[in-house]
């Protein structure tokens, strides 16, 4: 199906309901339906339902939470600034399993004073698992900033390093 409204539908994960939404040029939102967390989400009344334009994500989400997926293929939709847009590009290249801290990014950006726009970034990232914001960590360790709650932030990492055997 070719459409370039926005479609969405409900993914029901084992840690929470997902709700995606998305067109013909990729998927925009992934929301974790945590009811944690500092990020609401709405879908609007223009937004039209489709199940079926969703099953290869919804295949891939499953995967990624039975631990057979370590990456996603699908085509994204992301909209944002420059800014954000870079280091949503250096999220993608964080392995599965692993953490990197708000510094790294930040120096990988080319902005190593950036580490808090570096957090707003991550907060404003509009397709957490995807890109994986919640590999994010702060300073020596510590689970900081998570739009969807540090509880899910954790199970997350957890659930990734579980799944690779660390």
């Amino acid at each position: 199906m070719k459409t370039d409204i926005l479609l969405y539908d409900i993914y029901h994960s084992p840690l929470c309901d997902i709700i995606l939404a998305g067109s013909n040029q990729g998927l925009r939102h992934l929301h974790l339906d945590t009811g944690h967390g500092r990020r609401e989400f709405h879908i609007s009344p223009g937004w039209g339902r489709d199940p079926d334009f969703f099953t290869d994500i919804k295949q891939q989400l499953e995967e990624y939470f039975k631990g057979e997926r370590r990456e996603f293929d699908i085509t994204l939709d992301l909209r944002g600034t420059d800014f954000q847009k870079s280091v949503w590009n250096e999220l993608l290249k964080i392995p599965y399993g692993e953490v990197r801290a708000y510094k790294d990014i930040a120096e990988s950006t080319g902005n190593p004073r950036a580490c808090r726009a570096v957090g707003m970034a991550c907060g404003r990232n509009p397709v957490p698992l995807v890109v994986p914001c919640h590999r994010v960590i702060g300073a020596e360790g510590r689970l900081t900033g998570f739009a969807h709650g540090l509880e899910m932030k954790q199970i997350l990492i957890d659930l990734e390093r579980e799944n690779r055997g660390i």
